[in-house]
């Protein structure tokens, strides 16, 4: 969530950070700060159109969890008759 938890996770030897709810300024000091130590996911209130804005921070992932949370269900069911 904070600039001081990424430089935290990366002491402790984190191989990823989420990078969760950042501004775009956040994200990149972020990447500046890990200089390519771990990997960084970019996730929390991630738009399909704020896609191109957050890959040029130089994050490795983006995480889009709209496609999943924001989707309806589809009723499907299975009858079997014996």
């Amino acid at each position: 969530d904070t600039l001081e938890q990424v430089t935290e996770a990366m002491n402790a030897g984190a191989d990823v950070i989420m990078l969760d709810n950042m501004t775009i300024t956040q994200m990149q000091q972020a990447v500046k700060n890990v200089n390519g130590s771990c990997l960084l996911e970019a996730s929390g209130n991630m738009a399909l159109e704020r896609i191109p804005e957050v890959a040029a921070t130089g994050v490795d992932y983006i995480s889009v969890g709209k496609l999943t949370h924001s989707v309806t269900a589809a009723d499907i069911g299975l009858d079997i008759s014996i």
